[in-house]
């Protein structure tokens, strides 16, 4: 894959952020529930990280609050010199547009949209020009093995195949972190093997932050360090790359007991 053109320093660093859901004003019988309880995380270097929790740990909040779909109650994010947290809405748009990728589990491919279509769509909505897009979509599906694919719609493709139309369309803006949210859990074993091979590659070939939040072990074990969160909050964090998964899921339990 090309290098990445970026000349900052990617960095992601999370200081006390808190979210609480409450029920609306009506639902009396319903309490508010505290998603997040001042959650600090600290990435400075390029590379394939983990975020690992239980259901309701909170992971998938701190995805949406990254992601810019969501606001924090409060607390700070940054992603390289960007302030998420101060964003406007209008901001917010040009950020998820421009300056992040997201890969999600769902895939989120539109079924009338051909593979080139589907991953160029970022660009067209930004209203970048399409021939330019085109020869980056087309470059970018190359080189994730779907150069006879192009012209295929959704329903035409494996989910692994689906999986990787969604990794170039979260690449085709460049952006300086890509944010993946259980991204193999409708892949069977050989392609989420693939998938964790192809996300740890493109960190390092373009030098920028791809974070996963998951619940497994055998997915963290392909990352070069794993958060696990507890609770809403960060129990700890451990060197997690080759790891075997039960040592990792052993590992993420003592941390978490411990926090």
């Amino acid at each position: 894959m090309t290098p990445s053109t970026h000349s900052a320093e990617p960095r992601l660093v999370v200081r006390s952020l808190r979210k609480t859901y409450r029920p609306p004003s009506t639902t009396s019988a319903l309490r508010p529930v505290e998603a997040l309880g001042g959650v600090d995380l600290h990435i400075d270097t390029p590379g394939f990280y983990a975020v690992m929790g239980r259901s309701g740990s909170g992971k998938s909040t701190l995805l949406h609050l990254l992601a810019g779909l969501d606001r924090p109650d409060s607390g700070e994010m940054w992603v390289g010199e960007r302030a998420v947290h101060a964003l406007s809405e209008s901001q917010l748009v040009t950020y998820r547009r421009r300056e992040i990728g997201i890969v999600f589990q769902q895939f989120n491919l539109v079924p009338t949209l051909d593979a080139l279509g589907n991953t160029i769509l970022p660009g067209v909505l930004d209203r970048q020009p399409l021939a330019e897009l085109r020869e980056r979509g087309r470059t970018l599906l190359e080189q994730l093995g779907l150069a006879d694919r192009l012209n295929h719609r959704p329903e035409t493709l494996s989910g692994g195949e689906q999986q990787r139309v969604a990794i170039a369309r979260a690449l085709v803006c460049s952006p300086s972190l890509i944010l993946a949210d259980e991204p193999t859990g409708n892949l069977d074993s050989h392609s989420s093997g693939l998938l964790w091979r192809l996300l740890e590659e493109t960190a390092a070939s373009r030098g920028i932050i791809v974070l996963m939040v998951t619940h497994e072990p055998v997915a963290a074990a392909h990352c070069q360090r794993t958060f696990i969160l507890k609770d809403g909050r960060v129990a700890g964090d451990l060197n997690s790359h080759g790891l075997d998964p039960t040592l990792l899921a052993h590992r993420a339990l003592e941390l978490a007991r411990s926090a």
